[in-house]
Parts: structure tokens; C-alpha cells; sequence
């Protein structure tokens, strides 16, 4: 229901009759990008991460003066950005800055990694330094939630707010409700497998396209052409991958939560959950920190978050 209140918006503030599924990536309105020199991105960053605590910004504040990052477009430079390396030598980042606000969360993104990976490679022998996938996305949407509350601290115009209100709510989209669309149609189609059915195209086609009915509501228009989407997520060739992105983000906001809300004693655990690496399960690493991922309150959780931002935005697009 909260998505389905999410898609009734979107569909108000386009003005729109119909609203289709390529109208989720359509922005709200038209803003002219704000230039951010990648100096003023590093400063924004590491001062949104400031909640975590004095140490973490100082040995954030070295993938800046040691050289982590490689900033710019060069020729023959893959696109995109990632966070890389290997135990023993300090994590590097590969980024592809654009000058934009895109860009600013992108750094904070996969610095956030690179801090996972530095406390873990810092605090456990070789075979316990290399954290699970399932934990893989905590620390870098920890770092973004971070840096959206810091610039929503900061903000008062309206349709800045609301650029930054649209971008949580379409994270969330993208990474719970999609994702886990997209576990769903992983699910059906292995216990198709497991019954000896055929893996028909056809078979494929009419799954997504239900899935995608079930998940969007009878407040959008869900054209026959996305029943082909599924042909085009590689995750869908490595076993049960797509879940971990939506249980990574729900993590996030239940130790965001907490970091804001406790303080110190939140910060602690969350330290030590990204100094654990793989010493013990994910699960365990998680509750230690203060997350309980078997508990669907952790969830709930998320979903008040989820509520409070529609909630904002509903009286941006009212003002």
C-alpha cells in the first residue's frame, strides 16, 4: 500500500492520465545541476559521516590524501564505479566523478565499502577478511543514508528537498521493492526447475509480467513489452544474489537509525560489525551491531522510514 500511495503521486506530480512503468524513472521536475567540485564532494561526505564518529572520518579522510581514488573519466577507463583491492594493500576506488549530486553519493557509496573492507582487512587474519555478499551492501547505504540526512539537515528549499526526498524514495523502490520482485521471479522459476517443468521464454514471460502486475498495482499501466526485462538482469545467473540487495538496504536503515537516535553506543557495535568480516555468519555479525534480520519488525522498521519520506513528499508536492 505504501508504494501503491508512492505511484498515485508520482502519477499526480507528472500529470499524467496513464502512469507506465518507464514514468518511475521520469524525474519530477527539471532541475539544472548544481556543478560540486570533487573537493566540495569530499568535504560534504566526510562531514555527513561525521555521526560515525572522530576515528572513522580521520581514516575515511585517508582514501583522500593516500590516493584510493582514481576521480576522473580517462581513455580507456571501464564506466561506473567501484570499490576493489586485495588484503594487504589499502582498498581502491574507482570512481568516474561527474561534478553532479549523483556523483557526490556515489563516492560516499563505495568509500563506504572501502571502509568495510579496511576495518575488516585491519582486524581479522586473511581467511575471515573478505565479508560476505550478504553484508555487502550495509556500509555503502549506511554511508548514503548518511549524506542524504546530512543534506536534508542542511536544506530548505523546496524543490531541492524534494530532489532529495524523490531519491530516497526511488532507492527504496529500486532496492526493496524491486529487488525483491526480482527474488520472487528467482524463486518460481527454480521451483520450476526443481518440478522437472520446462524454462520456457514463454514460461519467463508470463511470470515477470504477473510479478510485475502484483508488485505496481492496478494504478499503473503495465505494457506486454516488459515481460522481456527479465532477459536482461545478469544477477538472475548467480543463484539467489538479487534478495541480499533489499535485506543490505533494510540493515542500513535500522543502523542508521540507531547511529542517529543512540549515538556512541550504536556507533561501537556498528564498528564492530565492520571490523568482523566473515568471522562469523552474517546474521550474527548483523544482530551483534543491533540488527536482527529473522525478525520482520527489522523491516517494519524500514517501512516507517519509507512512510515518513512519502509522507514529506506529499506536502512538497502540495505547497
Amino acid at each position: 500500500p505504501l508504494f501503491f500511495a508512492y505511484l498515485e503521486l508520482r502519477k499526480k506530480a507528472l500529470g499524467v492520465e496513464e502512469l507506465h512503468l518507464y514514468d518511475v524513472y521520469t524525474p519530477l521536475y527539471k532541475e539544472k545541476q548544481r556543478h560540486i567540485p570533487y573537493e566540495e564532494a569530499v568535504e560534504t561526505v566526510l562531514a555527513a559521516l561525521a555521526p560515525l564518529g572522530e576515528d572513522y572520518v580521520r581514516d575515511a579522510r585517508q582514501a583522500f590524501s593516500q590516493g584510493w581514488v582514481d576521480v576522473l573519466e580517462n581513455q580507456g577507463k571501464t564506466s561506473g564505479a567501484y570499490s576493489s583491492g586485495v588484503y594487504g594493500t589499502k582498498p581502491f576506488i574507482l570512481l568516474n566523478y561527474q561534478y553532479n549530486l549523483n556523483s557526490v553519493f556515489t563516492l560516499a557509496h563505495e568509500l563506504g565499502h572501502s571502509m568495510h573492507s579496511y576495518y575488516s582487512n585491519q582486524n581479522q587474519p586473511y581467511i575471515y577478511s573478505n565479508y560476505e555478499i550478504f553484508v555487502a551492501e550495509v556500509a555503502s547505504t549506511v554511508n548514503e543514508t548518511l549524506l542524504l540526512r546530512h543534506l536534508l539537515d542542511q536544506e530548505t528549499d523546496r524543490q531541492k528537498r524534494l530532489l532529495l526526498v524523490n531519491y530516497y524514495l526511488d532507492q527504496f523502490r529500486g532496492t526493496v521493492f524491486r529487488q525483491t520482485m526480482f527474488a520472487e521471479f528467482e524463486k518460481l522459476i527454480h521451483q520450476q526447475a526443481e518440478k522437472g517443468l520446462p524454462l520456457s521464454c514463454e514460461y519467463f514471460q508470463e511470470t515477470y509480467y504477473r510479478l510485475n502486475q502484483d508488485y505496481f498495482g492496478s494504478g499503473m499501466v503495465i505494457d506486454r513489452e516488459i515481460d522481456m526485462e527479465w532477459s536482461r538482469i545478469p544477477h538472475f545467473y548467480r543463484s539467489f544474489y538479487v534478495y541480499k540487495y533489499a535485506t543490505g538496504f533494510t540493515a542500513a536503515t535500522a543502523l542508521v537509525q540507531g547511529i542517529l537516535e543512540q549515538g556512541r553506543p550504536a556507533v561501537e557495535k556498528y564498528r564492530g560489525f565492520l571490523a568482523g568480516g566473515c568471522s562469523d555468519s552474517p546474521i550474527n555479525l548483523l544482530r551483534r551491531a543491533g540488527v536482527d534480520m529473522t525478525d520482520a519488525a527489522t523491516l517494519d522498521r524500514a517501512f516507517l522510514v519509507y512512510a515518513d519520506f512519502l509522507k514529506e513528499l506529499r506536502t512538497l508536492l502540495a505547497d
